[in-house]
C-alpha cells in the first residue's frame, strides 16, 4: 500500500458498503487473502456468509437477490473456485436476477507462466454473464466496480462478474474514487417510462379485446409492479397467467390468477385459456420456449400481441408485436391503467369465471 492510500482489497470492501451491500456469500482461497484481510479489519457493516463451496455461494446470492430485490454478491477464489461459481451465475443471468460474482485471481504478473490455478476468467464467464471484466489495476478498480453494479441492476437485471487479481488487491486506490454511490444496489436501478404513442396503440387493442389474457414473467416481480398489474387485470377482467419466474406477480388465490402456464407447470386447462384468448399481453416476459410450449401456445398466427418489456431486444423476437411498450413494468402498467376507459365491452368474457372453470376442471382431473 502506497502511503495512506487504501489498497485494492480495501477499495472493494468500501465500494460494496458504499453501494449498500449488507451480505456477501463466499469462501476463501489463497488468492483471496487480501480481500478477507480487508473484510476482517474494516468497519463496513457487511455480514459475510461462509459457504461450503462456490456453488452454494452463487445460489445463495441468487436467492437473496430474488427475495430482496437487491444485487446478490458472491465471491470465490481462482481456478476451480471460478468454475464452481459459474453455474449459479448462468442461472441468475438467464433468470434476470441481479448478481455480482467476484472471483479473485492470480497476479497479473504471473499470467502465462504456468501459475497454479491460472485460468482465463474473462473467457470463462463471457458466455454466461451479462457483463464481465478482469480488473487490470488498482486505478481502474473503482470505475469497474461501479460499472458492475450499474450493469447488474440496470435495464434488464442480470449477473455480472469481476475478476480480482492478487496484485491488484494490493495496489493503491485513490481515496476520492471510493465515495458512496447514491444509486446503491437496488434493482431496477433506473425506471424507464413508456412512449405515449405506444401506450395509445396498446390501449386501442386492449379496449376492444373480447378475451384478453395477461402473461407475466419475472419483470413484474423485479419491478415491484404487483399493484399496477392487479389494477389492470381488474379493469380488463383478464385472467393473469405467469411463467415460473413470474410467480408472485399476483396472489395465487386471486380470482383472476390462472397460475403457471407452459411446459414447466402448465396444464391442459390453463393452456385452453391461453388458446381461447384473442389478445395476449406479455409483461416482463421473453415468451421463450417454456412459457409458450415451444411457441405453440399462443400460436404465432393467433391472437393479437401486446408486448411490454424493459429490454427492446426481447420484443418481436418470438411473436410479432401489434403494440410494443419498452418500459419498466411498473411505469408501463400504470400508464395503461391511466389511459384505459373504465367501461368494458359488453361481449368481453368474465376472466374470473373462466379462471374458476379452468381450476375446477384441473382439480377434478387431479
Amino acid at each position: 500500500m502506497a502511503g495512506n492510500s487504501p489498497n485494492g482489497a480495501e477499495g472493494v470492501v468500501r465500494l460494496l458498503a458504499g453501494h449498500g451491500v449488507t451480505h456477501v456469500f463466499g469462501l476463501c482461497g489463497d488468492t483471496s487473502l487480501p480481500l478477507y484481510d480487508a473484510l476482517a479489519r474494516l468497519d463496513h457493516g457487511i455480514t459475510h456468509i461462509l459457504c461450503r463451496d462456490e456453488r452454494s455461494a452463487a445460489y445463495m446470492a441468487d436467492g437473496y437477490a430474488r427475495v430482496t430485490g437487491r444485487v446478490g454478491v458472491c465471491e470465490g477464489p481462482s481456478g476451480g473456485g471460478a468454475t464452481y461459481i459459474l453455474p449459479g451465475v448462468a442461472e441468475a443471468n438467464d433468470s434476470s436476477v441481479p448478481m455480482l460474482a467476484i472471483t479473485s485471481d492470480i497476479a497479473t504478473t504471473s499470467r502465462g507462466r504456468f501459475a497454479l490455478t491460472e485460468l482465463d476468467q474473462e473467457a470463462l464467464f463471457r458466455p454466461v454473464a451479462k457483463w464481465n471484466r478482469s480488473i487490470p489495476s488498482g486505478a481502474a478498480l473503482p470505475r469497474l466496480v461501479r460499472q458492475a453494479f450499474a450493469e447488474a441492476a440496470g435495464g434488464r437485471p442480470g449477473a455480472v462478474h469481476l475478476g480480482l487479481p492478487y496484485d491488484v488487491q494490493l495496489q493503491p486506490v485513490e481515496e476520492p474514487e471510493l465515495a458512496p454511490c447514491a444509486q446503491g444496489d437496488r434493482a431496477p436501478r433506473h425506471r424507464a417510462g413508456p412512449d405515449p404513442r405506444m401506450v395509445r396503440a396498446a390501449v386501442e387493442l386492449l379496449a376492444t379485446a373480447r378475451a384478453p389474457v395477461i402473461v407475466c414473467g419475472g419483470g413484474v416481480v423485479t419491478s415491484g409492479a404487483e399493484a399496477e398489474l392487479g389494477a389492470l387485470a381488474r379493469l380488463l377482467g383478464a385472467p393473469v397467467a405467469t411463467s415460473i419466474s413470474g410467480q408472485g406477480s399476483i396472489a395465487e388465490d386471486d380470482p383472476l390468477a390462472l397460475g403457471v402456464v407452459g411446459s414447466n407447470g402448465g396444464t391442459p386447462e390453463t393452456r385452453a385459456v391461453v388458446d381461447q384468448a384473442d389478445l395476449i399481453l406479455f409483461i416482463g416476459c421473453r415468451a421463450g420456449s417454456v412459457t409458450t410450449e415451444r411457441w405453440r401456445h399462443p400460436r404465432p398466427d393467433g391472437p393479437k400481441i401486446v408486448h411490454m418489456d424493459v429490454d427492446p431486444g426481447v420484443i418481436g423476437t418470438n411473436y410479432r408485436a401489434d403494440a410494443a411498450i419498452i418500459a419498466d413494468a411498473r411505469l408501463g402498467l400504470a400508464a395503461l391503467v391511466d389511459a384505459l376507459p373504465n367501461d368494458r365491452p359488453a361481449a368481453r368474457w368474465d376472466g374470473a369465471d373462466r379462471v374458476a372453470r379452468a381450476k375446477r376442471e384441473k382439480f377434478a382431473r387431479f
